[in-house]
């Protein structure tokens, strides 16, 4: 896998963008409304966020869950150059139009290197891992482009190619599991009781599973990009080999100490 060390998020090294670029709505994840390029009332004067330790007793669970990949030093520091917004206005708002936009090719990225991790280096489906490592280097390329390429970007169009890419691997990797695979791409699964359901090698793409009750679920080998796991409960649930399954995947749902999760996240400490 490509060193994913620059899509780890390093607020340190961000001019705090998440809490202004973004809008939210008051919610069960936010406590208030919030438009898109205002600051968040919570947002210090040093890009810090004046409740970082207590974000869930105050309202704000959407904060704890939520994942730039890296998007925001990167715009930060090296699409703008270290020009914070508040020293420079006359780049705000282009800053900020730029932010979801490297946050998208930054997720992209990560889901590349993972793909690359299990795209065959020889066989008849070798081919596919020289088309990955295309389209990573593609994406690698116009995360480095200047703040006008990346407005005009169709980040759609691109991220529709990739995401061809990542189906084929995953289905590739799939079948190499034996038995029957679900396919519930996109299903909506809301509070679905699926307690010790089989889910190996299932298809559960962009699936709503929020609150489902997924309590010692097999779900090794599943495809999860894009599942909505906010409050399911995956306590004693086996993630084993799990496709495309974030971190921030893992901070929004339930779990506990017997859910066996990837080698490569880690158990969240509100489990």
């Amino acid at each position: 896998m490509t060193d994913r060390t620059n899509l780890l998020a390093d607020c340190g090294n961000c001019f705090g963008l998440c809490c202004v670029a973004l809008p939210f709505a008051a919610s069960a994840d936010f406590a208030v409304d919030k438009k898109a390029g205002q600051p968040c009332a919570n947002l210090r004067s040093d890009s810090r966020c004046g409740i970082h330790t207590r974000l869930r007793e105050e309202g704000f669970q959407g904060c704890t869950v939520y994942d730039c990949f890296g998007a925001g030093q990167q715009v930060s520091q090296v699409t703008f150059g270290g020009r914070d917004w508040r020293e420079d206005p006359a780049t705000a708002r282009k800053m900020f139009a730029v932010f979801p936009v490297m946050r998208q090719l930054h997720e992209l990225l990560r889901y590349l290197g993972e793909a690359l991790t299990m795209a065959p280096a020889e066989g008849p489906h070798s081919g596919l891992r020289g088309e990955l490592r295309a389209a990573l280097d593609a994406t690698e390329r116009l995360t480095a482009s200047d703040p006008e390429t990346l407005v005009e970007l169709d980040v759609a169009r691109h991220r529709a190619g990739v995401n061809e890419l990542l189906l084929r691997t995953s289905e590739l990797v799939r079948s190499g599991v034996r038995g029957k695979r679900a396919e519930r791409r996109g299903a909506d699964l809301m509070g679905a009781r699926l307690r010790g359901a089989d889910l190996r090698a299932a298809n559960l793409r962009g699936a709503l599973l929020i609150a489902a009750d997924l309590r010692g679920a097999d779900l090794r080998t599943a495809d999860l990009i894009g599942a909505d796991f906010r409050d399911a409960d995956l306590r004693g649930a086996d993630l084993t080999g799990a496709l495309f399954l974030t971190q921030s995947q893992l901070d929004a749902a339930k779990g506990d100490a017997a859910t066996v999760l990837p080698a490569s996240l880690a158990r969240p400490s509100h489990w």
